[in-house]
């Protein structure tokens, strides 16, 4: 049997074709019974088979194997499930016939509370609290609930039956074909589905109502929900009828199963899981409150729910040949989400906060522990690891790159014949670039390799030179470093206005192009002052780095407004990214920010602030001294949009203008200015006095939590107190992580420990402890400390699942010393595993930067005449 343990694939002896599986979860004591029939094609002349399974107990006597053209009963002489390798061993103890033959055994498992495999889930109805069950079973889970070929590329088609309590709903991929009543008991089957995986296999058994709608072709959607939640399902129910039949258009194939199930889960791990034809979503991705929800909110409901419509085509009907093509799924999901959810509500200009993705993205993928796109996978622990920033956000970005060079309409078309050839089967990221290639005549596989078969990605320099533009690219590294990756970059440029546009491939390091053709013979000094844009509208996946002359253009056509908020949004972001790898001074980048006062663009303004939150870390632990002005020049660059838009909602104004309040609000919350925080402090008050005071909507809300955590401290606490009792009374999953979000912003060391401590108690679900992280500057080293002393519950609780990594990441990328990493180290040494180690590598090297930054700082020479100039400012 050893042959088969420490192997990364099931060997291919047998190929199974269809699972008849029948599971009795018991609610009360956590457990479940259950049974699995698997028809099997053996390929191979073999005495044993071996598929997965995990935390399962099998019943020994209960396996045999019985080929379909003969009445002899094959019984297994020795069942082995080795836990390591999640594989369960049956020795048959003679060679079983080829072809076609069934598989049955019997097992038994327990509902866990790990939100994987097949969990519970708790509510309360009527003050009683109670269990539902739950499956969750990407990545590599379904071996945890029955005994099966736990790998996308093996498809079967699956028939459920399930025996639950009478007066509970039970759902699952496929509609219902009988239910029979037994008493207290139930047994309803299910119709058998079409060809899938089993990561999408689902179940779900509970207490729940539901909100239903068709679509145009008699597609029956529903939302379900807790009793008394279902107007919080009408917005998603409304998305996921429209999104359909987008998709259906979009993709030229209709949607494949008779029903759609969108559920609300309590207790779930990620953001919501697209099983076929049964989505399962956390609440807060799921239901909007027309009252209490914020604008951000509605938002992520309508994202997330066209991600997860989108996986019915691209994951579900083809699928994903092995986890190294995991980016095919969630990066066109991605992608394809965006273009839906601006289909539905263009006033969102939602391709402008496309750029959060990409920036996402070429954070991650800056560090030199990133990872291809396209990754080996040697370990079911590893595969959580990948569900990643690069997977998503690079994974999209470089589709919406392809996508902007080869033209929409034929990318479209070709999109559409790949999902016809594939349909029902696997493919492979190949597969994807030959139906491109054939329908555009690009070489699109040439081109895509150097972005998805190496990691990282180039920043392009660009100079002016006799008439000509120099473009050189080269690695670029948040280190600093020097790589040696060279890619095929679609290169896009404009000089002095977007009517000038050019665009080329630049396939050497380096490459100069005449640019005369822009500028009249009458204008031929166009060059030598004409703003240059390199990167138009942001749709390549790389940085840009101006000469000095060339920037100080670019921020003259910031200031008077020449530039789309797509290209004031890059060279923001870019400059950013330039001075935390030590190419950039900071004078240089704050200086570069004085130019976006007046910026009033949702989007912009977002990753302003942000950038802003980063530098105010790294300052203070390089230059505290100067904190004050940092931070009054920080105010000044916010105090336009915030007098614009003011406290309160303004008639029929922007769902942009909504969310960008909230952020405006709590940035200068943050930054401890005095009129925020006290009218936060009266809002608050009137808030708690009447929880529907329209002086607190809920776009604002998280502002004025910020604000009162910042004032809170161990002798004056009400704040806090007030905020926990808010977060007890509340049953919407929406505020909760609102609440949690703002806890631990406080500067009372003493208090963030107490935060801390909260976050990993009962009255916390395990799935919002990672919001509870977001630690101020002050509570870095108690929540180091209070991470190490937790770490054994909290490697128990969250095991081998990804939010782990969020509490690894969460505590230690913040630091920004030498020595801190020297500490992690040692820390990890003996308490390091499979499902962490790739996110402590980055969070260490994250740690390395930031101290290497401070000490840059440290050594720039008029920084503190800069910061003084700029804070005091007269404009």
């Amino acid at each position: 049997m050893d042959q088969f343990k420490k192997q990364p694939r099931l060997p291919k002896f047998a190929i199974p074709k269809r699972y008849d599986i029948r599971l009795k979860p018991d609610l009360s004591a956590c457990k479940f019974a259950g049974t699995v029939s698997i028809d099997l094609d053996i390929v191979a002349g073999t005495r044993f088979i071996v598929l997965n399974a995990a935390d399962l107990s099998i019943n020994p006597g209960s396996v045999c194997f019985s080929p379909r053209n003969s009445s002899k009963v094959f019984e297994a002489s020795e069942v082995e499930l080795v836990e390591e390798d999640e594989i369960l061993v049956l020795d048959f103890a003679e060679t079983l016939p080829l072809g076609l033959g069934v598989l049955a055994i019997g097992f038994e498992g327990v509902l866990n509370d790990r939100m994987k495999g097949f969990y519970r889930s708790t509510y309360e109805h009527n003050g009683e609290k109670k269990n539902m069950a739950v499956t969750q079973f990407e990545p590599a889970d379904a071996r945890r609930c029955f005994p099966c070929w736990d790998e996308p590329a093996c498809k079967a088609t699956f028939k459920i039956t399930l025996d639950v309590p009478s007066e509970l709903v039970a759902l699952s991929n496929m509609p219902v074909v009988e239910e029979k009543v037994n008493g207290p008991l139930k047994t309803v089957s299910y119709q058998e589905s079409p060809i899938m995986s089993t990561y999408l296999v689902a179940v779900v058994v509970g207490l729940f109502d539901y909100v239903e709608d068709h679509t145009s072709d008699g597609i029956k959607v529903q939302v379900y929900c807790q009793v008394g939640k279902t107007t919080q399902g009408k917005f998603a129910l409304n998305v996921a009828v429209r999104t359909l039949e987008l998709y259906k258009e979009y993709f030229a194939v209709p949607y494949a199963l008779p029903k759609l199930d969108m559920i609300a889960i309590p207790d779930f791990a990620a953001g919501a899981m697209e099983n076929y034809g049964l989505v399962t979503y956390r609440e807060t991705a799921l239901l909007y409150d027309e009252q209490h929800s914020a604008a951000a909110n509605k938002q992520r409901v309508a994202t997330v729910v066209a991600h997860e419509l989108a996986h019915q085509w691209f994951g579900n009907l083809v699928t994903m040949e092995w986890w190294t093509h995991l980016w095919l799924n969630e990066g066109f999901a991605t992608w394809v989400s965006y273009l839906a959810t601006d289909y539905l509500f263009p006033e969102w200009k939602i391709w402008t906060q496309f750029l959060d993705e990409s920036t996402d993205g070429l954070r991650l993928d800056g560090l030199a522990e990133s990872h291809p796109i396209e990754v080996e996978i040697n370990h079911a622990g590893e595969i959580d690891e990948i569900f990643d920033a690069i997977s998503y956000r690079k994974g999209a970005s470089v589709i919406r790159m392809l996508q902007s060079y080869l033209g929409a309409e034929c990318f479209q078309r070709s999109l559409a014949s790949y999902i016809k050839k594939h349909a029902c089967s696997n493919a492979k990221t190949e597969d994807l670039w030959a139906a491109l290639e054939e329908g555009s005549g690009e070489p699109v596989n040439k081109l895509m390799n150097t972005w998805t078969k190496q990691k990282g990605y180039p920043v392009v320099s660009v100079k002016v030179k006799d008439q000509k533009l120099e473009f050189e690219q080269s690695q670029f590294l948040s280190s600093g470093c020097h790589g040696d990756g060279q890619w095929i970059v679609p290169v896009t440029f404009c000089c002095g206005s977007y009517d000038k546009k050019k665009s080329f491939l630049l396939q050497t390091k380096s490459e100069t192009h005449d640019v005369k053709e822009f500028f009249s013979d009458s204008n031929k000094s166009g060059i030598a002052h004409s703003w240059i844009k390199l990167n138009v509208d942001q749709t390549g996946f790389y940085r840009v780095k101006y000469d000095e002359e060339l920037a100080a253009r670019v921020r003259y056509a910031i200031e008077n407004k020449y530039l789309t908020a797509t290209d004031r949004f890059g060279i923001l972001d870019d400059s950013f990214a330039l001075c935390m790898a030590r190419q950039l001074p900071l004078t240089s980048l704050l200086t570069l920010m004085g130019a976006y006062r007046e910026e009033l663009e949702y989007t912009v303004l977002s990753n302003l602030i942000s950038i802003t939150y980063k530098i105010g870390r790294i300052a203070a632990d390089a230059k505290p001294e100067l904190m004050d002005d940092i931070k009054q020049f920080f105010v000044n660059l916010f105090q336009y949009s915030a007098e614009k838009l003011g406290w309160d909602a303004k008639q029929g104004e922007s769902h942009l203008d909504a969310m960008l309040r909230g952020e405006i609000l709590t940035a200068l919350a943050m930054l401890g200015h005095e009129e925020t925080l006290t009218e936060a402090m009266r809002r608050f008050h009137a808030f708690l006095n009447d929880r529907n005071s329209p002086l607190l909507p809920p776009d604002i809300r998280k502002a004025a939590y910020v604000a009162v955590m910042q004032q809170v401290n161990s002798s004056d606490r009400a704040g806090f107190e007030s905020l926990l009792r808010v977060y007890r009374e509340t049953d919407l999953s929406q505020e909760k992580t609102r609440i949690l979000g703002s806890l631990a912003s406080c500067p009372d060391q003493g208090i963030v420990l107490e935060v801390l401590n909260f976050v990993l108690s009962p009255e916390v679900r395990s799935q919002d402890a990672v919001f509870g992280l977001a630690v101020s500057k002050e509570g870095r080293e108690v929540a180091w400390t209070w991470f190490k002393d937790n770490w054994d519950l909290i490697s128990k609780t969250y095991g081998s699942g990804f939010l782990i990594t969020r509490f690894v990441s969460a505590i230690v990328s913040p630091f920004a010393s030498f020595e801190k990493v020297k500490e992690v180290e040692e820390f990890f040494a003996t308490r390091t595993k499979h499902s962490i180690a790739r996110t402590l590598k980055q969070s260490l090297e994250r740690v390395n930067i930031n101290a290497n930054w401070v000490q840059s700082i440290q050594e720039e020479n008029n920084l503190a005449e800069a910061v003084l100039e700029l804070a005091y400012r007269k404009y």
